[in-house]
């Protein structure tokens, strides 16, 4: 028998404790919950597991990896869309074989005999069997009736509290014939509850229910997960706790390795140590987990509460039914009354003192002795910058709430003339649409005059801004594509560039004093709404002027994805004007998908390669839902990385042999061990840049597939830039396989080291002495190189704690020993 594990929720209602790791790895007892469940049935003899990802799936299978460190093995299937429970386990079906298979969840706790299942499925000869128990709430779950003969009579899938008709619930354990997957079609949003249970059913083939006896838990919330550990720290679930176990007077402790504790401390209850815990004298802990990486000060109390990993809890500090995520720090004399879920990076001012059932969201900081009675969602994260180049980001809806973006836009109106307008768009998400008309509502308390282009690219934005005089800046509103959750607002100047670090902090500045305008009734600004079509049509002409007559019929073709991404309302119609050939994917919007770029980006890599290759086009593009980012696929299929991308579109620029050269402007982590015989390449900080030095370069590139081509304009534009590459292959009549192969194989790479912000004008200090004997520059952090072709770049993070590093050498040995040296460095100097 297999297992197939269900693990690909997104845990939207147990926020903010899945705030980084899927609902799944949240610790129980200081291991990842699906473990506990994996490890129980690999000890009844299932050695095969199948894991069924979605949401944040590279941290499950970094986890786990093949699963050999575990004695079984493991199976991963990632699914492309929401398919439902069925549908996801259908898409697994090449892997599950001939052979029944058990169903189970990865966010559940649960002491229930499996085994006891096992024999009721095969003793009843059952084609489906449904684990079933009683529980005090069925509104959550499905609620069943079963006869005498332990068929299933009548299922309802979350009923309201007037159809209930039972206690008894469908507790998602399932045992299955391989048969029943032929019910199931693939591709389709398919659910076992709504779906497959009614069809068998009319198909009169027997569901069977098992009742299951003992403890079950649907961990879905920040409360039902403190709840299991007080049934475990209570002993109301036969839960194996791992590790030794070592008797107290008042208590037991559990740990991997034996810890000889300080006679002065109390173990009372159930307390498991993790690995690396340093407990000093006077430290009380009663019914307490405590993770790796923990340090907890003298005379603290630790009752009733879980600690997740790499945290300090300083001295004399008092927390109660608390759970504490990783990466945090409590300073001394804190009291935590009850109820306390801090979650991840957040840091407490010594005698803070929290009321009961307080909740506080990731990156916060506490000043010392706040008196904290209410959740802490957004605002402490901003105390030293709304602003990230340009840009606000965050939970839509929590931290980037309709009030933030109201204060944000009167923030910035408070910069503007009342009378002025300005010009505002957003792409096809719904929150961002919400927080585009919070926005638009700011602007127009403060005397502001807007212009609302609904729905569109922000490249349509940027040039309807920079072309008209009448507008003095602009807004775009979109949904983040680090976190499908999160949304971004950011602000625009005249010259349609993202505001500068100065106007961001007289932005910021009155937005934390509240400094706003509220102009009298008369003068509150007015909206021109529009369906954006004279905006597109302007934007296009001017794309379609700057190629015509270069590149129109010329037997050109392309493959395109545009990732349910807005452009699909602008590009296809410019690209046919233009009489290119071509074949244009995901041109409409996808909600669901966009929940899962990784999984989207793959799969549009995989579908234009294979077009690209299939039918001998010319090249391929994928164009990023943020409507700046291209991805370049080769006519042989190949997709480019970023750094190949780049050096590829600088050898097409670098064909142009006339008598002066070229400008490009790159950041200062590009890489230059190519060369360029007709460009000039200058490479430094992009930040605070005006219009009229842009212009002095042909190209303004990143190493993240972002081009501006400022023949057009100086912002970045993947519509325009996709198309001049189109016209630069054409006119010189090279293909991109040539380019790529042209580029010799090196060793380029990025990576972050985390710092914290005390760390970092050390870690400066530090790099610049090591530097005075090398070859060396400061222009955008501190670059050395150890050879003629072969450096290390390190530039703090302006907004978090770390070190973004950048290595290039000729080989991947080489760089290795500059990762390895100066890895060490970082660690040593950090230490001292």
């Amino acid at each position: 028998m297999k297992a197939v594990v269900m693990a690909g929720g997104f845990g939207t209602r147990i926020q903010p404790l899945a705030n980084s790791r899927p609902k799944p790895m949240l610790p129980i007892v200081n291991r990842p919950m699906m473990e506990h469940t994996m490890m129980t049935l690999k000890n009844l003899g299932i050695e095969e597991f199948i894991i069924l990802l979605y949401f944040k799936p590279e941290i499950i299978q970094d986890y786990f990896k093949d699963g050999s460190d575990f004695g079984i093995k493991i199976t991963y299937v990632i699914p492309d869309d929401d398919y439902g429970t069925a549908g996801a386990v259908k898409l697994a079906q090449e892997y599950i074989g001939d052979d029944n298979f058990i169903i189970i969840s990865g966010d559940l706790v649960t002491d229930f005999d499996m085994q006891g299942f096992f024999d009721f499925h095969e003793n009843k000869k059952s084609k489906l069997s449904i684990g079933l128990t009683s529980v005090e709430n069925p509104l959550q779950f499905g609620v069943v009736i079963a006869n005498e003969e332990n068929v299933i009579e009548k299922f309802l899938e979350k009923p309201s509290w007037g159809e209930v008709f039972s206690d008894t619930i469908n507790t998602g354990i399932y045992i299955i014939e391989p048969e029943i997957l032929s019910y199931i079609p693939k591709g389709k949003n398919f659910d076992f509850g709504k779906d497959l249970f009614p069809l068998i059913m009319k198909e009169e083939i027997q569901l069977m229910g098992y009742n299951f006896e003992g403890y079950w838990r649907d961990v879905g919330n920040p409360e039902s997960y403190r709840d299991v550990y007080s049934d475990i720290l209570g002993n109301r679930v036969n839960f194996p706790i791992p590790g030794n176990k070592e008797l107290y007077t008042s208590g037991v402790l559990y740990s991997d390795k034996p810890y000889k504790l300080d006679k002065s401390i109390e173990i009372m209850g159930n307390v498991v140590l993790g690995k690396n815990v340093t407990i000093e004298k006077g430290v009380k802990l009663n019914n307490a987990v405590i993770g790796d990486n923990v340090k907890i000060g003298s005379d603290s109390s630790i009752f009733n509460s879980v600690l997740w990993e790499n945290i300090v809890v300083e001295k004399n500090v008092r927390l109660n039914n608390s759970v504490i995520c990783n990466d945090n720090v409590i300073n001394k004399h804190v009291n935590v009354k009850a109820g306390l879920i801090l979650a991840e990076g957040c840091e407490i001012g010594e005698l803070t003192t929290f009321e009961q059932d307080v909740t506080i969201w990731p990156d916060k900081k506490i000043e010392p002795a706040s008196i904290v009675s209410n959740n802490v969602v957004w605002g402490s994260r901003y105390k030293n910058s709304i602003f990230e180049n340009g840009s606000v980001s965050g939970k839509s809806n929590v931290e980037l709430s309709c009030e933030m973006a109201t204060k944000l836009a009167e923030a910035f109106a408070a910069q503007l003339p009342i009378g002025s307008k300005v010009i505002i768009a957003c792409d096809y998400d719904k929150s961002s649409r919400m927080l585009k008309r919070a926005f638009l509502s700011g602007l127009l308390s403060a005397g502001i005059n807007v212009v609302d282009l609904r729905r569109t690219p922000p490249s349509v934005l940027r040039y309807a801004l920079v072309n008209d005089d009448n507008f003095i800046g602009g807004a775009y509103v979109e949904q983040s594509l680090m976190d499908a959750t999160g949304s971004q607002i950011t602000l625009f100047n005249e010259e349609a560039l993202r505001i500068d670090s100065n106007s961001a902090k007289a932005i910021e500045k009155a937005f934390f004093i509240e400094k706003f305008r509220r102009v009298e009734h008369s003068k509150i600004g007015s909206i021109y709404e529009t369906v954006n079509a004279r905006e597109a049509s302007l934007y296009k002409k001017a794309v379609e002027d700057k190629f015509a007559g270069t590149i129109n019929n010329a037997n050109f073709s392309v493959s395109i994805d545009l990732m349910y991404g807005t452009t699909a309302d602008v590009f296809p119609g410019i690209i046919n004007n233009l009489g290119i050939k071509n074949i244009v994917l995901n041109a409409y919007y996808d909600e669901k998908r966009l929940f899962n770029l990784a999984a989207i980006e793959k799969r549009s890599e995989d579908d234009i390669s294979g077009i690209v290759k299939s039918l001998n086009y010319d090249m391929g593009i994928i164009i990023h839902p943020n409507e700046q980012q291209i991805s370049i696929v080769t006519d042989k299929g190949e997709v480019l990385d970023k750094v190949n991308a780049l050096l590829v579109v600088l050898h097409l620029l670098n064909m142009d042999k006339s008598q002066e050269r070229k400008k490009v402007f790159l950041p200062t982590w590009a890489p230059d061990i190519v060369k360029f015989d007709n460009l000039e390449i200058e490479r430094g900080s992009y930040y605070n840049f005006k219009a009229v030095k842009l212009k002095e370069y042909a190209l303004v590139a990143t190493v993240d597939g972002n081009f501006a081509f400022t023949e057009f304009s100086v912002t970045r534009d993947a519509m325009y830039a996709s198309i001049k590459i189109m016209q630069l292959l054409n006119l010189h009549g090279v293909k991109l396989s040539d380019l790529s192969s042209r580029i010799d194989s090196f060793d380029y790479r990025s990576l972050q080291i985390e710092c914290t912000q005390a760390l970092k004008g050390k870690m400066m200090r530090k790099f610049l002495e090591h530097s005075k004997d090398k070859q060396s520059s400061s222009i955008d952090g501190v670059k050395i190189w150890e050879n003629n072709t072969d450096w290390i770049l390190m530039i703090p993070d302006n907004y978090s704690d770390h070190l973004n590093i950048y290595i290039q050498a000729q080989n991947k040995a080489a760089g290795d020993i500059i990762y390895d040296n100066y890895s060490a460095k970082i660690e040593e100097w950090s230490a001292l």
